[in-house]
């Protein structure tokens, strides 16, 4: 499936191409939690960071905000065929919010998401295990995700049975906590400078972020 370029819009983020709308309905008939908006951002944000010559790999990981943590929102998808290569449960930072998600933050000790577009760093072991480094691409939104230790972890708190029994996921302190069994198989495919979209329908993000609005 071919890739296509997206027109900016002035106040509500991009807009889609045709080409485009039918790549998000591709990815979005996979993982149907996640939004099409979402997607849409999200392949947006891969074209500009692709013709920046940051990424050279056809993939994008898409976190949406929007939806609760019981429930599946997280998808790595193949912008070039369009299949979800993973759709799981992500957890989101304690100073965010319980089972939804509604405040985020650039800022060390809030213990919060931060929205924007990341490219995937190194591998490591931490206190979670095997866990990868992200750059924040949007200075006033993610740029300190690098200093405060944002970074994609495994957490025993993240599984479906989690949200089952508690309704909610448990909240990291602003990590992607992925669930033990998926958790290595991502970080794998994903490390090295591809792209990650934490995705919130926030019109300063979409407004002002340097990557979803660099066309021209």
């Amino acid at each position: 499936m071919a890739l296509f370029c997206f027109v900016a819009s002035a106040h509500a983020g991009p807009r889609a191409s045709p080409g485009s709308e039918r790549l998000a309905a591709t990815i979005h008939a996979q993982a149907p939690n996640i939004g099409t908006e979402a997607i849409a951002t999200a392949i947006d944000a891969y074209v500009q960071v692709k013709r920046q010559h940051l990424t050279d790999k056809p993939l994008v990981t898409i976190v949406d905000y929007s939806v609760p943590s019981n429930r599946r929102r997280l998808a790595v998808a193949d912008v070039q065929s369009g299949k979800v290569l993973f759709y799981t449960y992500v957890a989101h930072g304690k100073g965010s919010g319980l089972n939804y998600a509604t405040r985020f933050s650039n800022k060390p000790g809030t213990d919060a998401s931060s929205l924007g577009v990341y490219l995937t760093g190194d591998t490591y072991y931490g206190d979670h295990g095997y866990s990868l480094r992200l750059r924040g691409l949007d200075p006033a939104f993610n740029g300190a995700a690098y200093s405060r230790d944002i970074v994609i972890h495994s957490a025993w708190y993240v599984s479906k049975a989690f949200a089952r029994d508690h309704g909610r996921l448990g909240r990291s302190w602003g990590c992607f906590a992925l669930s033990r069994k998926v958790e290595g198989a991502i970080v794998s495919l994903i490390r090295g400078s591809t792209v990650l979209v934490g995705y919130y329908p926030d019109p300063a993000w979409l407004r002002s972020s340097p990557i979803l609005n660099a066309h021209g």
